[in-house]
């Protein structure tokens, strides 16, 4: 999350003290330079002629009112007694009885700090309490809103503010305060992650990584939960769909669990593949199924396509080439107690579409019963899911089924182009060997990164696509039988190179 800096605050060069007409009247909020020993509270009046000042526009206010001091600037490695600093805040003084009642009033206007109270005693009246305000919002008096106004009025508390030295310290600060603050100057800061369990997941630029280790700790100090921080330290490996890490900070267990669309998954986050950001999407497939239909997942991980399918009453045939993926996708299935409803391979993508899916498609479509389910296929691997399409050219033999009970495909890819929908369906087309403009719909996932997608492309195979005897009919009717023998076509739709593509 980034913040706007230069949105609030005041102007270093105003004044510690300046006098107003009281149509005029500002409340300066200043920097305290040095740390007292004792919090003091004083109060800020009006006096008439001596000076005029410009009314102060959000815009200009001191950036800084709430930033860490300058000199935590270049921490490599971090010191927490580094952060004290003492601001002066608008506070508000109450009878200790009506505060309860007064602090509903003023929600909008209260001060908002991580881990600062924002009632506290009155060093000088036992039977008072001091409101911390937020100075960003309260200038004067007249900051207040006519409701708030009128509650002040019904509890008989002044409106008249009072400035309060606040002491802040490193657990006041919010992350992206202090990594703003420590990193070099007009350098993007890291404040977001990937939530997996206990583990935040980063992935630091190049001009981040002197500071890694400071940045870990942060994450882990100012996120409940969270007792570790790693970082991505190689890309994805297109084979396991797994990628080295660097533990920055905290324990270097990364076995985990997480919730997801309300069922648990349990894995070795090192050692498979996981990313939070994709449960939006495992929530749409499964919407589109039905009970009763089937499901084959050609990547299928720890199981977050196959689970929910599982317990919407689908069956299910889940792969994954990984060893630990296909661990953890038998344990998750034990865990949500589906494990009687997906049958889960350990094989290469396409030795499964040649083998259990396509013995399961020639035993269901050749069914005479009139109520035939639905039946899909997820294939989760962006960067090379589109190569395994060639696997369905003249996969079944005998008679074609009927066109609604065709397979459908969900297969998601990345694209770089500037029109990336149309992109993937090129892409498609050219390895399946059909136009699929009209029969396809493409969904986009997630950005990934800048000019960068991740899509979802949806279709049913053609059945001249799908049945080896349509596949030649296809093909005879498109090229002359001399053409295709001197071409070596690769999708020919003849037996041996079918199997070989």
């Amino acid at each position: 999350m980034r913040i706007l800096w230069k949105l609030f605050g005041f102007s270093r060069r105003l004044l510690q003290e300046e006098w107003c007409h009281p149509s005029e009247s500002i409340l300066l909020f200043t920097l305290v330079p040095r740390l007292r020993k004792a919090p003091s509270v004083f109060l800020l009046g009006q006096r008439q002629g001596l000076s005029t000042m410009p009314e102060i526009e959000a815009s200009v206010r001191d950036s800084e009112l709430f930033s860490p001091p300058s000199d935590v600037r270049g921490m490599r490695e971090l010191d927490r007694t580094a952060f004290k600093k003492t601001v002066s805040i608008p506070v508000l003084k109450a009878r200790k009885e009506v505060v309860n009642r007064l602090m509903r009033a003023l929600r909008r206007v209260a001060l908002q700090r991580p881990g600062i109270k924002r009632v506290i005693e009155d060093p000088k009246d036992e039977d008072s309490r001091l409101i911390m305000l937020d100075p960003y919002r309260m200038l004067t008096a007249d900051s207040f809103d006519k409701a708030e106004l009128g509650v002040l009025k019904e509890l008989d508390v002044s409106p008249q503010l009072s400035q309060y030295n606040l002491e802040l310290t490193y657990e006041n600060f919010k992350s992206e305060e202090i990594l703003k603050a420590v990193l070099p100057e007009g350098q993007d800061v890291t404040s977001g992650f990937s939530r997996v369990g206990h583990i935040a997941h980063l992935n630091l630029r190049d001009h981040q990584l002197p500071f890694k280790h400071l940045i870990g700790q942060v994450m882990v100090d100012k996120n409940p939960g969270i007792t570790s921080a790693v970082n991505k330290t190689s890309n994805i490996d297109n084979t396991y769909r797994n990628f080295q890490m660097e533990v920055l900070c905290g324990e270097e267990n990364m076995l985990t669990k997480v919730r997801e669309n309300n069922y648990t998954y349990e894995f070795d986050f090192s050692k498979v593949y996981w990313n939070p950001r994709l449960s939006t999407e495992h929530g749409r497939i499964t919407e589109l199924l039905n009970p009763g239909d089937v499901l084959f997942d050609v990547f299928a991980g720890v199981g977050p396509f196959a689970i929910p399918a599982a317990r919407k009453n689908c069956t299910v045939f889940a792969n994954d080439l990984n060893p630990e993926s296909h661990k953890w996708l038998l344990h998750n299935c034990k865990l949500n107690k589906v494990d009687q409803k997906v049958k889960v391979f350990n094989m290469d993508g396409k030795d499964f579409i040649q083998g259990p899916v396509r013995e399961e498609l020639m035993l269901r479509l050749g069914l005479s019963t009139e109520a035939k389910p639905s039946v899909h296929i997820v294939m989760n691997l962006p960067a090379k899911a589109i190569e395994f399409l060639s696997v369905f050219r003249s996969l079944l033999d005998g008679q074609p089924c009927s066109t609604e009970l065709l397979p459908t495909v969900h297969c998601y890819c990345f694209s770089k182009d500037s029109d990336p929908a149309k992109d993937v369906r090129q892409q498609a087309e050219a390895v399946l060997g059909i136009s699929l403009e009209t029969s396809s719909s493409v969904h986009l996932v997630r950005n990934v990164a800048p000019n960068k997608e991740m899509l979802c492309i949806t279709f049913q195979i053609p059945t001249a696509t799908l049945y080896r005897n349509q596949s030649l009919s296809l093909q005879n009717d498109q090229e002359p039988p001399l053409k295709r023998q001197k071409t070596g076509d690769p999708f020919s739709g003849e037996p041996q190179i079918a199997s070989d593509s």
